[in-house]
């Protein structure tokens, strides 16, 4: 059979095509997981602004429950595709079963799914969707974390990735027990914990062992530098930061969030080609990077002036900097050169995957420079719907993707 006739998967083939590879499934999942969340999410905002719906507030506050969405189902479950592949390869084991990580997809897209009808129907389905998401993030942890302890060497970003998805097993913990109880300090923990001690270290520490070597293979004489001690000295950095927040110790943050800048915009001057053309795909990986120092200048200049004033200037346009400039970017950029190189494609970036980055880049800074103007719902509105707009036609080519089999007639 030609290639060509492979890329046309019946029906019935497709469930089994995306549980022939973890990054397949998860990435389905997550694809379809940013899609429903940001929609809810957008109208959510629209209604806000408008009252066109007369939407009711739902049994924890929206804007909670967007966080709990983004930090611990939507963005995860791509995480969750990307270590459930890497990991063996990192450390030369045999790669997963599919009896291993099909689990994990279920209680991640099981999870959002209960969570979001629980926004209209009720604790209950809350609660349950709150269940079925630690159960997937425990199985997934506990292979990723056997993954590392069967490791002959120690390949230290699997380390790291382990400890910072155990921080998720905490804060979801923090997130079930506060539906139980209704305690608002176990759900602000659940909500920082999430933010900067599991999806922050997670990118920082795929970054720290793929952008460097994702341009040596494309760029010539170029020689990737990925000093371990920066590894070190991004984590006190990162849980100093949460117990200051978790502290409310906002005054104070400046002084984790300065060298923090300093070390993410140092590593980038350090990554960043000398006199080479860069590929798109590869470009998008260090525009994408360099939200990191941006947000934390922002965070170090909010610190400093709340210090000073007494005034939350900011509000949250850091944390978007951070989410939207930083995650939001790098999700596009890392996953859609998993997902090329993957299914047997070129290692290109795409027009539509370029239309998506590009418009990421605007929503951020629309998101961030909303803190700032009269009518912030009306823009944070905007940003909601652009996310959509920026992500449909990526989610529709990437779910066709991972719906057919490789381009090159290889299985995985």
């Amino acid at each position: 059979m030609s290639v060509n006739a492979n890329l046309i998967a019946p029906p019935a083939n497709v469930l089994g095509l995306l549980a022939a590879a973890p990054h397949r499934l998860m990435f389905f999942i997550g694809a379809t997981n940013v899609l429903l969340a940001m929609t809810w999410w957008a109208i959510w905002l629209i209604d806000a602004r408008w009252q066109v719906l007369g939407l009711r507030q739902p049994p924890v506050p929206a804007g909670w429950l967007h966080a709990i969405l983004m930090q611990y189902q939507v963005l995860p479950s791509f995480m969750f595709g990307f270590l459930l592949t890497v990991f063996p390869r990192w450390m030369n084991l045999p790669e997963l079963k599919r009896t291993h990580y099909v689990p994990v997809g279920i209680g991640m897209f099981g999870g959002q799914l209960l969570t979001l009808f629980g926004l209209f129907m009720g604790m209950r389905l809350l609660q349950a969707g709150a269940a079925l998401t630690l159960l997937g993030w425990s199985i997934g942890t506990a292979l990723l974390a056997r993954l590392a302890y069967l490791d002959k060497g120690r390949t230290w970003h699997a380390v790291s990735c382990v400890f910072a998805l155990s921080f998720g097993l905490l804060g979801l913990v923090s997130y079930v027990l506060y539906l139980r109880g209704l305690d608002p300090k176990l759900l602000f923990l659940s909500v920082k914990i999430g933010s900067i001690a599991v999806l922050l270290p997670i990118y920082f520490t795929v970054c720290h062992r793929m952008i460097a070597f994702f341009a040596s293979g494309v760029v010539p004489n170029y020689r990737p530098n990925r000093p371990m001690w920066t590894l070190a000295a991004f984590w006190p950095l990162a849980l100093v930061h949460v117990w200051l927040e978790l502290r409310h110790a906002y005054d104070w943050l400046w002084l984790v969030d300065v060298p923090m800048a300093f070390l993410t915009a140092w590593l980038l001057a350090q990554w960043w080609p000398r006199g080479n053309a860069m590929p798109p795909l590869l470009r998008v990986l260090f525009v994408g990077f360099a939200w990191l120092p941006i947000a934390f200048v922002l965070f170090a200049a909010q610190s400093a002036w709340y210090a000073s004033t007494g005034d939350f200037t900011l509000g949250r346009g850091p944390a978007h900097a951070l989410f939207i400039g930083f995650f939001g970017s790098l999700l596009v950029a890392m996953v859609t050169r998993v997902t090329q190189g993957h299914s047997g494609r070129p290692p290109v970036l795409g027009r539509v995957a370029a239309f998506a980055f590009v418009l990421v880049q605007l929503i951020a800074v629309v998101r961030v420079v909303a803190e700032f103007v009269q009518d912030s719902l009306f823009w944070q509105a905007v940003a909601g719907a652009g996310w959509i707009i920026a992500f449909m036609p990526w989610v529709l080519r990437s779910t066709w993707i991972y719906c057919r089999p490789r381009a090159d007639g290889r299985v995985g």
